[in-house]
């Protein structure tokens, strides 16, 4: 993964590690700097009197509506300041943050947040499609391994490939837009409501019936 210089001195800033402790922990963390700024903590090289370690409390809570009503996003994204909080640039990131989540439909903001319920459910599926598709049982175990890898990018928020611009995922995006302020941005939670999800609902093929009215079919 390419993590340039600027987003290093954020967390350099933040921390106060080494240069090359600071590459690797972003590289280790897909440049999510809060997951780097605690890779750094847990091996004790980073300084806890840095502001990245401080608590980012203020911020944002947005709406955003989209498809003429039928879906709704609440999010909360938090900064170091009021003051930042009122910046045009971090505003922007926060509206185009809740757009990302209702047309990309994430399940949750990190990957830790995942229900492992959920995630041994999407394991079994993935292994009955292996088994299904006459894969050997270790082919198979390797398949699962890379389709759950890929169902987590596509489920959480800060792994997705960012709808305005899909060369940078969310949490570069983020990353980004931390090191343009200069202090540190967190995207922490959000809401997303579709018009009738978890309604039972009854469908019907308009084209077939058509079809057979006209003894087409």
């Amino acid at each position: 993964m390419n993590i340039d210089a600027a987003t290093v001195k954020v967390l350099r800033d933040r921390t106060g590690a080494g240069f090359m402790d600071c590459k690797r922990a972003l590289v280790e963390s897909n440049g999510d700097l809060d997951a780097a700024t605690d890779y750094l903590q847990i091996k004790k090289l980073a300084s806890a009197d840095k502001k990245g370690l401080r608590v980012a409390a203020e911020g944002l809570i947005v709406s955003y509506i989209h498809a003429g009503g039928r879906i709704g996003v609440i999010l909360e994204v938090n900064s170091e300041t009021d003051f930042v909080a009122r910046n045009e640039d971090f505003q922007e990131f926060t509206r185009d943050i809740a757009m990302h989540i209702a047309a990309a439909n994430p399940l949750v903001v990190h990957s830790n947040e995942l229900d492992p319920a959920i995630v041994a459910k999407q394991e079994e599926i993935f292994k009955a499609q292996a088994i299904e598709e006459g894969k050997p049982e270790h082919i198979a175990a390797n398949m699962v391994a890379g389709r759950i890898k890929k169902w987590k990018a596509e489920s959480c928020l800060l792994d997705q490939n960012f709808v305005k611009d899909t060369e940078r995922t969310v949490a570069q995006v983020q990353t980004d837009m931390t090191a343009k302020i200069g202090e540190k941005i967190s995207i922490r939670r959000f809401v997303r409501f579709e018009l009738g999800d978890g309604i039972e609902k009854v469908h019907s093929d308009f084209a077939a019936e058509v079809a057979q009215q006209a003894g087409l079919a």
